[in-house]
């Protein structure tokens, strides 16, 4: 089965994700202009942290609910409200394309937990690096989208949109690290990995000098955004969980992880033949990337350290993922697949710091 078979559209809600569709009916009638009473839910495949469901209202109008998963949570994570709030500034004030949020409700009492509503984006979703059915100036056209984006994305200032305090300023790569090995040791359940535990002690001790603040997505991915159906446009960033306010090129390298990653179990484009393909080089896209954000290049060796630091973030993301799968409750039917993608993973991280060292 093929991603795009495996994770577009929807499905019926699944029974640890099922809530009373008549009290979110009321809450959309309160809280949504335009709403027209008659609800119907549907879940997206879709999605690994928090459920997300596709809802049609009485007149045909589609939008989407993004939820904490129901059951214990770790501390920090599936922050719905910090997505919403990003989102909502980032509509409000910039040209980077998201969806129209509308509300966001912190009442656990109307279906179990947080929740916020916003449009329905419709458009195409890729799910693989190099997506096939395009020519090859079609998809160099997809990457250019993609990288200015992400470039328009870094050249907002947080505090001109009202998120100067949407996160800590300053030592991010420090933070980070502690945080994902805190949250690595604290899920007992998902078990320990021997690559991971040597990247949470190396990695600390060597992170490149220099520090920047912007708005970080997080999880800038191809298969996170909605493209124009017609056009490589970008009609809307989708999955701001993990946004907060830190380094860029830490985010812009989590973004080239495609570059260095291969095709199977991580839909990287490693030993494919990207000219052949119409997909402009590692080093061409961080110089696009550069000139479109006006900074110098960026050194090879603090540009593999922030490879090696994104491996290590994502491996812990997919840890946590294993984690909830253990614990039954995890919001995709897919989710046991993908947490056992993280020790390979830590693995893969651990081969680029020995390059590193070496």
């Amino acid at each position: 089965m093929s991603r795009d078979e495996q994770f577009s559209g929807t499905m019926p809600v699944r029974d640890a994700h099922a809530f009373d569709i008549a009290a979110l009916d009321a809450w959309m009638r309160d809280h949504v202009a335009g709403y027209t009473p008659g609800l119907a839910v549907a879940q997206f495949k879709g999605g690994q942290s928090n459920p997300t469901y596709k809802l049609t209202d009485g007149a045909g109008r589609a939008y989407v609910l993004r939820r904490k998963p129901p059951g214990k949570l770790l501390k920090s994570a599936h922050a719905v409200d910090r997505e919403y709030r990003v989102m909502t500034a980032l509509g409000r004030h910039t040209d980077v394309p998201v969806a129209r949020t509308h509300g966001l409700c912190t009442d656990d009492g109307v279906i179990g937990t947080w929740f916020y509503v916003m449009d329905h984006v419709d458009g195409r979703i890729f799910w693989d690096a190099a997506p096939a059915g395009l020519t090859p100036e079609q998809r160099g056209a997809v990457f250019d989208a993609m990288n200015e984006t992400i470039a328009a994305l870094h050249r907002v200032d947080p505090a001109a949109v009202g998120l100067g305090d949407y996160g800590k300023a300053g030592n991010y790569f420090a933070r980070q690290i502690a945080r994902w090995s805190t949250q690595y040791r604290d899920d007992a359940q998902a078990g320990r990995i021997a690559a991971m535990d040597r990247l949470v002690e190396w990695l600390p001790d060597n992170i490149p000098p220099g520090d920047e603040t912007r708005i970080v997505h997080g999880d800038f991915r191809i298969d996170n955004l909605i493209f124009d159906a017609e056009a490589p446009r970008i009609r809307a960033v989708l999955d701001w969980e993990l946004s907060t306010l830190g380094h860029p090129l830490a985010d812009f390298a989590y973004h080239c992880l495609m570059y260095r990653m291969p095709p199977q179990g991580f839909t990287g484009l490693m030993g494919q033949d990207i000219e052949a393909l119409g997909l402009p080089s590692e080093a061409q896209y961080v110089a696009a990337y550069c000139q479109r954000t006006g900074r110098d290049p960026i050194p090879a060796d603090e540009f593999d350290f922030y490879i090696a630091f994104n491996m290590f973030r994502l491996a812990g993301i997919l840890h946590g993922i294993l984690g909830r799968v253990r614990r039954g409750t995890a919001a995709s039917a897919h989710a046991a697949s993908q947490g056992a993608m993280c020790e390979p993973l830590a693995k893969l991280a651990w081969a680029q710091v020995e390059r590193l060292a070496a």
